[in-house]
C-alpha cells in the first residue's frame, strides 16, 4: 500500500496505565479535519448517491478550505 499511495498509516493508542483524560499526538489533525468538513452543508448527512459523489464533495470541501487558507496567508 505504501508504494501505490505514497502514505503510512499511524494509529495512535492511548496508554493502558492512563488515567482520566490524556492528550494524544496527531490527534488534533484528524479532530480540526472533521470540525472544517462539519461546515459544509451537503457533507453533514449521506446525500450522495453514488460514492464517487460523496469523494468529489469531499475533495471540493478540502480544496475551499486549502484555497481561503492560501488566500488568507498570501495577504498576510
Amino acid at each position: 500500500m505504501k508504494s501505490r499511495c505514497r502514505w503510512i498509516l499511524n494509529i495512535v493508542r492511548r496508554s493502558d496505565a492512563a488515567e482520566g483524560f490524556e492528550v494524544l499526538p496527531g490527534r488534533w489533525v484528524v479532530e480540526w479535519t472533521f470540525a472544517w468538513l462539519g461546515k459544509y452543508r451537503r457533507l453533514s448527512k449521506d446525500y450522495e448517491y453514488h460514492p464517487r459523489s460523496s469523494e468529489a464533495m469531499l475533495h471540493l470541501a478540502m480544496t475551499h478550505v486549502m484555497v481561503r487558507r492560501l488566500a488568507r496567508a498570501a495577504t498576510s
